[in-house]
């Protein structure tokens, strides 16, 4: 090492950089490599910011240590190091895994380290870094999180620690200035410089004739790099996902940051999601859209890929090599569908507790190593929640979870609307087949407009929204309009007596499709629930059948049955009043019984059916009062199919203000 320069070395990229800002040397502009400029930009800011390290370079050995954030610029940093910081002719050797490797003092010993390998740790390579420091060597160390990835010792005897700064304009008008010979005088939008990776640059900056053509075609090249990362839409596009979008749009966010080294791993807070929700709710689809919207890659596997294996040491593997493929290409999204594959350690029995254990042991300590995976975020999917191990949700792995609901009404609206296009079915309301569809998933949705395509193909003509109704009906048959009648004033009567007994904000919307009706209600049972909020609920439930009762005489079928039906729904809850809250006739007791075991302890089922019929009858009261209403709600929904909340507020208060009749009368 040592020595200085006394001549211009016309190899030396520093050499001709200066050259050219020079006013008494002629030299015709050399284009460099985009990628390689801008590092060697970035390198000399984190220079500038530690003056005397670009002289003990040169001159003496140092030990420093190079943090670039993005794994992208591991490759354009250690050439940049290599070229322009060191002297001419210096004699570099990598350090490599835990080797142990002979350095002289004239030579320069690197360690580069992008987190892909297991041997990208602390603890690996130590007493190689020892064997250089006692031939007092150089040494240069670089790697996006140096204190993760690079040796121990080596950060220990580090005297400069360098860190690469962010991408800003500047370090983006001074790479276009060396790649085209110009100065820019446009620059690129803020948004778009977020999303810049070193490899973009290539692909842009092709036969360019001038600086600004250059800004030009970074930004082309950003604004379409979206289109090649994941098919499908942006997480932007996507409906219906609720508490998961607004996750997703956060994270994205920071991985932008992250990327660009404003922000540390350590500072991003969404880095492991369990996602769950019933099958065709687009699980999936999200993390699809998730990667597209964060702009990085999308490493998909699944518990059912790991165990295709035939031994259990393949099944071992197949897990470590998706965590090292995501490494490889963070930051990333490693997404892990049917998480519930993997098995509760607490439910495992049998011949197979050993093999399930280590399996689960394994894929909790790859989890649990999320500083060891720095720009890895894990999102995993289930549709069955309650089978996930504990310790998988416990702090630092898994440990926010996200339900995703199938989609409402307007949600499903605006799913179909986007399956179909703004060229199909313009300007016709879909509506009508979002209330038939309520219930389905957008998967499903996706299906019917498909299918619904292909039927009018094969017809020769346009799609038409009856192509829709029939692939949702699939050839069921219509409601009756007697029946139409019966289930409008079934969910009239929820309506009116959710209104008239207190719960004013808590109707979302009421629908009537040929599949039936439903009043959907934003109201829970919480531990603050009172015995009088219980009962309103209870009237609410069966305020249906009171209704059915005064307009027809007599109730139908409808509002039992299996699932939840109001009879279910209602007989829980007065269930529970008397055995589990402590609100009832028995007391302050709790009782263990089973929906189905109403017969103890002894006259449970008599209070129950006894505190049922009196909500009946007090939602039969209300109605009575309140029957204009009933009327002009059920008129409304015959006709429309939906009504929203504001809506209904408008129709209620409209047939309030024209009198009360009894309800005789009414009838």
């Amino acid at each position: 090492m040592g020595g200085s320069v006394a001549f211009v070395d016309e190899d030396d990229p520093v050499e001709r950089m200066i050259a050219q800002d020079e006013p008494d040397r002629k030299t015709e502009h050399v284009p460099l490599h985009p990628g390689r400029a801008l590092t060697a930009v970035l390198v000399a800011r984190a220079i500038e910011a530690d003056p005397d390290v670009l002289r003990r370079l040169r001159r003496e050995n140092p030990v420093v240590t190079i943090a670039t954030h993005m794994p992208e610029l591991i490759d354009a940093t250690r050439y940049v190091v290599e070229k322009c910081a060191l002297p001419t002719g210096a004699i570099v050797k990598e350090l490599t895994g835990s080797k142990y490797h002979d350095l002289r003092r004239d030579q320069v010993g690197l360690v580069v380290r992008d987190g892909s390998g297991r041997e990208h740790n602390p603890d690996t390579g130590n007493a190689a870094i020892g064997a250089a420091l006692h031939a007092g060597a150089a040494l240069i160390g670089i790697a996006p999180d140096p204190k993760r990835q690079l040796p121990r010792d080596l950060l220990r005897s580090a005297e400069h620690r360098l860190v690469l700064p962010p991408i800003d304009h500047g370090a983006i008008a001074l790479m276009v200035e060396a790649v085209t010979g110009g100065v820019p005088t446009r620059r690129l939008d803020d948004a778009l410089l977020r999303t810049l990776d070193i490899g973009d640059l290539p692909v842009a900056l092709r036969n360019m004739r001038s600086a600004d053509d250059g800004i030009d075609a970074i930004a082309r090249i950003l604004s379409q790099k979206a289109d090649y990362l994941e098919s499908g839409p942006s997480l932007e596009e996507l409906h219906g996902y609720g508490a998961a979008q607004d996750w997703g749009l956060a994270l994205a966010q920071d991985l932008n940051d992250y990327r660009a080294g404003r922000i540390d791993w350590s500072d991003i807070d969404n880095r492991g999601l369990l996602l769950s929700g019933p099958p065709g709710v687009g699980k999936t689809s999200f993390a699809r859209a998730l990667a597209k919207s964060a702009r990085v890659p999308l490493v998909a596997t699944s518990v059912a890929e790991w165990n295709s294996a035939d031994y259990m040491s393949g099944t071992l593997q197949a897990i470590r090599n998706a965590f090292a493929r995501a490494r490889a290409q963070a930051p990333c999204i490693l997404f892990i569908d049917e998480l519930d594959g993997i098995s509760d350690r607490t439910q495992i029995r049998g011949e197979y507790v050993q093999y399930w254990t280590q399996i689960v042991n394994l894929f909790l300590e790859l989890l649990a190593g999320v500083e060891e995976r720095p720009g890895v975020v894990v999102i995993a999917a289930t549709n069955h929640p309650d089978r996930i191990d504990a310790a998988v949700k416990r702090a630092g792995r898994l440990d926010r979870e996200i339900a995703i609901e199938k989609p409402d009404v307007a949600t499903l609206d605006r799913i179909f609307r986007h399956h179909l296009g703004a060229e199909t079915l313009p300007g016709v309301s879909l509506a009508p087949v979002a209330l038939a569809a309520r219930g389905r998933t957008g998967a499903d949705v996706e299906a019917f407009v498909r299918r619904a395509r292909g039927r009018a193909r094969r017809r020769g003509r346009e799609l038409l929204p009856a192509d829709l109704m029939a692939e949702l009906r699939d050839d069921a048959p219509q409601l009756s309009a007697d029946d139409r009648r019966r289930i409008a004033i079934h969910e009239a009567g929820h309506t009116v007596a959710c209104r008239a007994l207190g719960f004013h904000d808590a109707i979302v919307d009421v629908s009537l499709s040929d599949t039936g009706g439903v009043l959907v209600m934003d109201q829970q049972i919480t531990g603050c629930s009172t015995l009088p909020q219980l009962e309103a609920m209870l009237a609410v439930i069966l305020a249906g059948r009171a209704a059915e009762r005064i307009c027809f005489g007599e109730v139908s079928i409808g509002a039992g049955g299996p699932g939840y039906s109001d009879l279910r729904r209602a007989t829980t809850i007065a269930r529970d009043i008397e055995a589990q809250f402590g609100l009832g006739s028995l007391g302050p007791v709790l009782v263990d019984v089973s929906a189905t075991d109403l017969l103890i302890p002894n006259g449970l089922l008599e209070m129950v059916a006894k505190r049922l019929q009196a909500a009946e009858e007090r939602a039969r009261a209300v109605l009575d009062t309140h029957w204009k209403q009933v009327e002009a709600i059920a008129t409304a929904l015959q006709a429309e199919g939906y009504l929203a909340g504001a809506e209904i507020d408008r129709l209620m208060g409209a047939a309030a203000t024209q009198g009360t009749p009894n309800s005789e009368g009414a009838r």
